[in-house]
């Protein structure tokens, strides 16, 4: 056998990993490009803008459309920019991540480790209360909100928040401990440990890799929703989606481009900041419940 004949199948695996990695490239400068367009629209100025060529680089770098989307934006009768509803994201998210995911993880725990009768029942309507779209839940939502004095509040969304994606942190964590060894909860159980002492000492200092995923889930979820928020709050209670809708939408002069996009990214900052930071925990941690459940 020639040594040319040797070499053709490692050449065609070569030729197919390039193949491979291009395609990957090219998707990834496609899905990347709006946000490349977004991102230096935000450093130009609108004359600039008003040329047309969105591609490219600014011609003089300013971030004073950063600046006044952050404090000096119109948003609907007032002038105070962003930050505002960007801190009223920050108080709705954290809460609602952290109360979603310490009842999903206890309820977890409790349909695998404290089976009753009729937990399956209980765990495919919470299973079912995940394929119930948002507009469905608006009407009932609000009679409860209004009911408990919630409405137009902070607390309120934090509370939609937390109940809507109850069954999602649920599932999560249900699927994780189902395949946790009962052995050492019951162990645990002769020695004398309680039901909170079990929770926190065996299952939760193993539960590392699915709390990131339900955190990176919910933090998604609840940053970038837009319909309970433009549903459940207004004025200064209004979250971040609902300014910068309210933003794009002033008709209080020159619709300033490069200030709309600077606000666009400034609320998608966050976001990207975890993917970024916490993306391959995310991955880990879906592979370590895959292969769990």
């Amino acid at each position: 056998m020639s040594s040319s004949d040797t070499s053709s199948p490692f050449q065609g695996a070569r030729f197919w990993r390039i193949l491979i990695y291009t395609t990957l490239i090219v998707f990834a400068c496609m899905y990347l490009l709006p946000l490349f367009v977004m991102l230096v629209t935000s450093f130009k100025e609108l004359d600039e803008i008003r040329q047309g060529n969105m591609l490219a680089l600014p011609e003089v770098w300013t971030v004073e459309p950063w600046v006044s989307a952050w404090g000096t934006a119109c948003i609907g009768l007032t002038c105070e920019g962003i930050s505002g509803y960007f801190t009223n994201s920050i108080m709705i998210t954290v809460p609602g991540v952290l109360l979603s995911t310490t009842l999903g993880a206890l309820n977890g725990y409790v349909l695998t480790k404290w089976r009753f009768r009729g937990h399956r029942w209980v765990f495919g309507l919470m299973l079912f209360g995940c394929f119930i779209p948002f507009q469905v839940v608006l009407v009932p939502m609000s009679q409860v909100l209004g009911t408990l004095g919630l409405a137009n509040t902070t607390a309120g969304l934090v509370l939609v928040h937390a109940i809507y994606g109850l069954g999602f942190t649920t599932l999560f964590f249900r699927n994780y401990y189902e395949a946790f060894p009962s052995e050492l909860i019951r162990a645990a159980m002769i020695d004398g440990a309680g039901f909170f002492r079990m929770f926190f000492r065996i299952l939760l200092p193993s539960s590392g890799p699915i709390i990131v995923v339900t955190i990176i889930w919910q933090f998604t979820n609840i940053w970038n929703d837009f319909l309970f928020g433009a549903s459940f709050a207004s004025g200064d209670t209004a979250p971040i989606t609902v300014a910068l809708n309210n933003l794009v939408n002033s008709s209080t002069g020159v619709k300033e481009y490069n200030v709309h996009m600077a606000g666009a990214m400034i609320a998608a900052l966050p976001t990207l900041l975890v993917y970024i930071l916490a993306g391959r925990y995310f991955v880990r941690g879906l592979m370590a419940g895959s292969v769990k459940g």
